[in-house]
């Protein structure tokens, strides 16, 4: 499988505090905010970049990040991402190894899926352990998406 990890994603209750702390304190660029809302998953987030390094910082209203924030608190990482070149082929090789790619609210994502509400095609992994999650996302779509946010 052709992966290559592009960031992780942190759990904040108040987003605009996070930015304007990493910001001063790391010289942090901060993208435009986004909002992702889907079925009972609502979301405010933004890229954080330190250099070449980039992180996502999440502000959950409702949805199971919002139960998570609440159980786990501020700061929690609950997920790691990677890129591929080829998201189909990374899906025919997850379902050919018997697993079933989801969305971000856990259900079964076919192949004509895979389309998110940032544009990006992304795949996500069963949760195994506990709340942690992988997200594979489609490289060309991850570079257009980090592009517009930053520009």
């Amino acid at each position: 499988m052709d992966l290559k990890f592009s960031h992780i994603d942190i759990l904040v209750k108040d987003l605009q505090t996070a930015c304007d702390y990493y910001s001063k304190i790391l010289k942090a660029e901060i993208s435009k905010k986004f909002v992702w809302q889907r079925d009972d998953l609502h979301v405010t987030y933004v890229v954080v970049k330190i250099g070449q390094e980039k992180f996502m910082l999440v502000q959950p209203f409702t949805g199971n990040l919002k139960n998570l924030l609440d159980s786990k608190g501020e700061g929690t990482i609950y997920r790691h991402c990677y890129s591929t070149p080829d998201i189909e082929a990374v899906y025919d090789e997850l379902t050919d190894s018997g697993l079933q790619p989801e969305d971000e609210n856990g259900n079964p994502l076919s192949k004509e899926q895979l389309n998110s509400p940032s544009g990006v095609r992304i795949i996500w992994l069963p949760k195994r352990f506990g709340e942690f999650s992988i997200e594979i996302l489609e490289e060309s779509g991850l570079e257009d998406f980090m592009n517009e946010a930053f520009f």
